[in-house]
C-alpha cells in the first residue's frame, strides 16, 4: 500500500449528500465519493467502473480540516480552537439561490430551448401541474482548505499520482464552479506518517493548523457520540450511481 496526499482548496467547495434538484446540501468535509470522482476524472475512467471502485471501497481514507493559526500570544487551548472552528464553519457556509427556466424570450429560437418542458414537449406552466420555472438552493463551503490522506494498493496509488499531474478531464471540488485554486496532488508516500508530515509542511506554509480528522470507523463504534453513517462509498458511477454506507468518526487533531 502507498499513500497519496491531496490538497483541496478553493473559494467554493461542495461535498454533496442526499441532494435533490431543489436543495443541494454539502458536508463540512470532503466525501469519499467526491474525492473518488476527482481521481477517476483525472485518469479518464468514465462510466460505471464497478471493478475499479470495488478495489477502492475499503481504502484507508482520512480527511483533515484546518484552522488559521492563532496569534503567537494567543493560547491555543482545545476550547479556544473549538470556538474558532465554530465561528469559521458558521461564516463559511453559503446558500446560493437559483431560478431555472425564467427570463427567457420564447420568441427567440435559442432562448426558447432553455425553457422547461412537459413530458409532451410543450412549455411547462405552473398551473398545469408541471412546475414551470424551478427554484433551487445550493450550499457551498467558502474559503475552506482540506487535506486527504488516501491509502491504496501500489498500482492504483501510482496510477492516480500520475493522472492527477496530467488529468484527462477538468477537476472540480464538488461542482463545476468549484475550481481548485492550488495543486491537488502533493505526493505519494510509502506510509501514512510521511504523508501526514508533508501535510503539516504544506499547512505551515499557509499559516494553518490541523484541527479535525474525519476517519472511517468500525460500525460497532457507531454508538459513540461523534460517529455517524454517511452513504458516500461509490460502488458504481455513470448514469446509474450506487453507494454503500460508511461509518465516520470525528477525531480532534492533537
Amino acid at each position: 500500500m502507498k499513500y497519496l496526499l491531496l490538497w483541496l482548496e478553493a473559494p467554493l467547495q461542495s461535498w454533496g449528500y442526499d441532494s435533490r434538484f431543489d436543495v443541494r446540501q454539502t458536508f463540512n468535509f470532503p466525501t469519499m465519493s467526491g474525492v473518488y470522482g476527482i481521481l477517476l476524472a483525472s485518469s479518464g475512467d468514465s462510466g460505471a467502473q464497478c471493478e475499479l471502485l470495488a478495489r477502492m471501497k475499503n481504502a484507508d481514507f482520512t480527511a483533515i480540516s484546518f484552522l488559521p493559526k492563532p496569534a503567537e500570544n494567543q493560547e491555543a487551548t482545545l476550547q479556544e480552537r473549538a470556538k474558532r472552528l465554530e465561528n469559521h464553519v458558521e461564516n463559511s457556509r453559503l446558500r446560493d439561490y437559483h431560478m431555472v427556466g425564467s427570463g427567457y424570450d420564447d420568441k427567440d429560437p435559442w432562448e426558447k430551448l432553455h425553457i422547461p418542458r412537459t413530458p409532451k414537449g410543450t412549455i411547462a406552466v405552473a398551473n398545469e401541474g408541471y412546475g414551470g420555472t424551478k427554484q433551487t438552493y445550493r450550499y457551498y463551503l467558502q474559503d475552506k482548505k482540506f487535506a486527504v490522506v488516501l491509502g491504496l494498493e501500489d498500482d492504483l496509488a501510482e496510477k492516480f499520482a500520475k493522472s492527477l499531474q496530467e488529468p484527462v478531464y477538468d477537476l472540480y471540488l464538488g461542482r463545476k464552479c468549484c475550481v481548485p485554486t492550488d495543486l491537488i496532488y502533493r505526493g505519494i508516500f510509502p506510509n501514512k506518517e510521511e504523508a501526514e508530515n508533508e501535510m503539516k509542511t504544506v499547512a505551515k506554509t499557509k499559516k494553518l493548523e490541523p484541527f479535525q480528522q474525519f476517519v472511517t470507523a468500525e460500525q460497532d463504534r457507531f454508538t459513540e457520540e461523534d460517529a455517524f453513517f454517511i452513504s458516500d462509498v461509490p460502488v458504481q458511477f455513470g448514469e446509474t450511481k450506487r453507494y454503500m454506507d460508511r461509518c465516520v468518526k470525528i477525531v480532534d487533531w492533537v
